[in-house]
């Protein structure tokens, strides 16, 4: 009985893949200059999101998950719209449930610097519908102005102003990865 027992949970481990449990993204603004960092950590009940970033106008901003993993200059337009799977209207305050992709507005302090935590309730980052690393992958973008959370299609935010794209391989574009601007911050916070 011990070895069925044993071998069932062989095969369960197994079965659960390389999903990742966490993921660092590399956020780049309009420039392809790199403003921050986004820590993506897999949770029961969604994927919670520690972003960090750098150089933004003080005040709100939106911020949201696209469909591709695409952050082509000068607008991110590459990217698509936001991850969206059960076709549901934009905004976290609508009662029937938001795209997949909302998430609630970040705000830059008035040195421009962002450090939040968010939560993207029921998706995931193994595989699925909800996944965040299906196919090629999507892509985490931030926008000049605030999301109003009902607005249609995208809670009238403003320009895409910062991207990262958020893909199962861990190699970016650049080649060698560039120093993050907001460990600077803190060094000079102490």
């Amino acid at each position: 009985m011990r070895f069925i027992c044993f071998c069932c949970f062989i095969f369960l481990v197994a079965c659960q893949g390389t999903s990742p449990s966490i993921k660092e993204v590399e956020m780049y603004n309009t420039s392809g200059d790199m403003v921050g960092t986004a820590t993506l950590n897999e949770q029961p009940d969604g994927i919670k999101i520690h972003v960090k970033l750098d150089g933004l106008e003080p005040g709100f901003h939106g911020i949201h998950v696209h469909e591709f993993p695409k952050c082509e200059a000068p607008d991110f337009s590459s990217a698509g719209g936001h991850l969206n799977p059960e076709g549901k209207e934009h905004g976290l305050m609508r009662p029937d449930g938001a795209h997949l992709g909302d998430l609630p507005n970040v705000e830059a302090d008035g040195d421009g610097v962002v450090d939040a935590e968010l939560m993207l309730a029921g998706a995931t980052m193994k595989e699925g519908n909800k996944s965040i690393l299906r196919g090629e992958g999507t892509s985490l973008i931030v926008s000049e102005k605030q999301d109003d959370g009902v607005s249609q299609p995208s809670g009238n935010s403003g320009t895409r102003i910062i991207c990262g794209k958020i893909t199962t391989d861990s190699k970016t574009d650049t080649g060698e990865s560039p120093s993050d601007p907001t460990e600077t911050n803190k060094e000079k916070a102490e």
